[in-house]
């Protein structure tokens, strides 16, 4: 009888041993007291990367001793060693500490000199009237460009005002022309250059951690995401995750195409 209790023992351990030396898909969560969504997950040893979904699961692969790092703008960046205990169970649960940012001090209001006569008359300057303080309705919204502008402008045919005037005429010369549908293609190179240089600016640090590049590769590879004809369906108003998964897929076209280049 212990002859076979040790037998079982051994395999027990085997098992255990095999089980936390191979890399397995770990499903995990993330809590904090803010937003737990769109949170940087990244296996900095395996080098791969997820994204914490709106309730702050996400799902990642990994084995013993890989660092997991958690960062978003709300919370501060945390390393966590992956134990043997969540090789095991596959599961791991990450608490996250709000991250406060200090802003510079800033003084708000007129600045008292300890001039009575001279604070007397700072105080009298009235300060600019806007558009709130009168009941005009103002525009908050996005100051649109030059060529949104042009196109507008271009595009503002008033079937009202008849064919008897030169305004009724110019949006119809600009269509027969060509110069409408020039505009518009201009106003759209614009919105994927800047949606483009945002995704950039906010993800690449992270997805070439998984997807390597050259330094000279970089732009070119993100203006080669830019082009494509959906570009702009699965990247604009759209998650981080969903991005991301945009820009795998084409990382995968880019590669095969400069392997074909290179052959």
């Amino acid at each position: 009888m212990p002859k076979i209790n040790c037998y079982f023992a051994i395999i027990a351990t085997f098992f255990t041993i095999k089980t936390v030396a191979q890399t397995v898909e770990i499903s995990g969560r993330v809590i904090s007291k803010t937003d737990v969504e769109n949170i940087h997950v990244i296996n900095k040893t395996a080098k791969v990367f997820t994204i914490t979904t709106a309730t702050g699961n996400f799902i990642i692969t990994a084995k013993v001793n890989d660092t997991l790092q958690f960062s978003s703008i709300l919370h501060g960046v945390k390393d966590i060693k992956v134990s043997q205990g969540s090789i095991v169970s596959k599961t791991i649960l990450v608490n996250l500490d709000e991250q406060v940012n200090q802003l510079d001090q800033v003084v708000v209001g007129k600045v008292l000199t300890g001039n009575l006569i001279s604070d007397i008359e700072n105080a009298k300057k009235d300060r600019p009237i806007n558009f709130y303080d009168v009941g005009i309705p103002g525009y908050t919204g996005k100051i649109a460009t030059q060529s949104e502008r042009r196109l507008s402008e271009a595009s503002s045919l008033n079937p009202s005002i008849g064919f008897g005037g030169s305004v009724g005429f110019t949006p119809l010369i600009n269509a027969i022309t060509g110069r409408t549908k020039m505009l518009k293609q201009r106003v759209e190179l614009e919105n994927r250059d800047q949606l483009m240089r945002r995704i950039k600016s906010k993800l690449a640090a992270d997805f070439l951690l998984s997807n390597p590049l050259e330094n000279d590769e970089v732009n070119d590879f993100f203006y080669f995401c830019s082009e494509d004809e959906n570009f702009l369906k699965h990247c604009k108003n759209q998650s981080d995750f969903k991005i991301l998964i945009f820009l795998r897929m084409k990382y995968k076209q880019y590669q095969a195409n400069k392997q074909t280049t290179d052959n």
